[in-house]
């Protein structure tokens, strides 16, 4: 019997897109025990922001999925096996409810099969099966985690601390946002100037976080390439980000596809951001106080 620990995350950060992304204090926990057949047992957040649904407790999901996964790239049969989910990541709301999933069920079939692919096998697996890196990198590795494809087409990673007087704040909403529909938001073709400040801008948030520099977070988190085109998607979205610079707040963005927004400030900030939060989500939503987190972590029970 097996326990895996996996974070949430917050991925693209601004002009991050499908690179960028942040470990949150906010984990996923997964029991494995062998069975007679596949089981599975959701316990945890609803679809809509409740408690206990939004799963059906079926094989079908992503963290058997992603045991499978290890099992068919080390060309091995998987063994039947019970799953049991605890999960206080909000679905569907841009905290990487899915990649921690997938990287659980990953995670886990490595652990059965005595490590075989380690945790950098891990990050190469779910990556792929994801298909961008931004929030599975966080899971695995931990901190601020920055990741790209090579040459070959694999992802690279490399993981970063964050800084211990920094401080998370995500502004959760009552509705869910499909990340299909919010890629399905974004245009085909992008100018040069576009790429160009989306370069310039990501490569500012590595500087800013490694050498503790939050100041270079207001221009590191300003984002042309997938922000304005998602907006409409996000009520309230617009307004949250002016609110959210009034009060202080170093960096503001959509986490991931959204609907969720992230801000990071400072102690003295904190209250003042919180509030333009609280004004963002209404009185549906929630507003979470996040610390960094390291990667996923799995031991024998």
């Amino acid at each position: 019997m097996f326990r895996a620990r996996v974070p949430a995350s917050s991925a693209n950060l601004g002009p991050g897109f499908d690179t960028l992304g942040l470990a949150l204090d906010l984990h996923l926990e997964v029991t494995l025990e062998p069975s007679e057949t596949d089981l599975f047992v959701y316990r945890g957040r609803s679809s809509g922001g409740g408690r206990d649904g939004g799963v059906p407790n079926t094989p079908d999901n992503l963290i058997h999925r992603g045991f499978r996964a290890v099992h068919e790239h080390l060309g091995l049969a998987a063994p039947p096996v019970a799953i049991a989910a605890d999960n206080p990541i909000p679905l569907a709301r841009g905290l990487g409810s899915s990649s921690a999933a997938l990287v659980a069920g990953a995670a886990l079939a490595d652990a059965v099969t005595g490590g075989a692919l380690g945790r950098h096998g891990v990050f190469d697996l779910t990556a792929a099966l994801e298909g961008h890196p931004d929030n599975v990198g966080p899971c695995v590795f931990g901190g601020f985690t920055v990741a790209a494809a090579g040459a070959d087409g694999n992802f690279q990673a490399a993981a970063l601390t964050v800084p211990p007087d920094w401080r998370l704040l995500f502004g959760v909403p009552p509705f869910e946002l499909a990340t299909s529909e919010a890629r399905a938001a974004l245009p085909d073709e992008y100018s040069r100037r576009a790429a160009v400040l989306t370069a310039s801008r990501s490569a500012l948030w590595v500087a800013a976080v490694a050498g503790s520099r939050p100041g270079l977070l207001r221009a590191a988190s300003l984002d042309v390439l997938h922000q304005p085109y998602r907006a409409h998607l996000v009520p309230g979205f617009a307004t949250a980000l002016a609110d959210l610079a009034s009060a202080g707040a170093f960096a503001a963005f959509l986490s991931g596809a959204g609907p969720t927004v992230g801000a990071v400030t400072d102690a003295d900030g904190v209250a003042a951001c919180k509030a333009a939060l609280e004004r963002f989500v209404g009185s549906g939503g929630e507003v979470l106080e996040l610390a960094p987190a390291g990667g996923y972590t799995v031991e024998r029970c």
